[in-house]
């Protein structure tokens, strides 16, 4: 029986926040629950900070100007 490839990809298309998480989205359906505890910058980050973040890339990463944070999709990944 013939098998399909899994193409997996490390590029995010979205992110929300939970009180104590990241939520990245992925554009190949997966979603990643990272604690903010891992990320004291983030952890430590007003609502209004969270909020102001762009991608690096075509989603490699995730840049909070605000706060001078860069988080990369393929570390969360590991």
């Amino acid at each position: 029986m013939p098998t399909l490839p899994i193409t997996k990809s490390h590029n995010a298309i979205d992110l929300s926040f939970t009180e104590d998480k990241m939520i990245v989205f992925l554009e190949d359906g997966r979603e990643l629950s990272i604690p903010l505890e891992w990320f004291p910058k983030l952890r430590n980050a007003t609502a209004d900070q969270l909020k102001q973040w762009r991608f690096i890339g075509s989603g490699e990463g995730i840049h909070w100007p605000d706060i001078d944070e860069d988080v990369s999709i393929e570390n969360l990944l590991l």
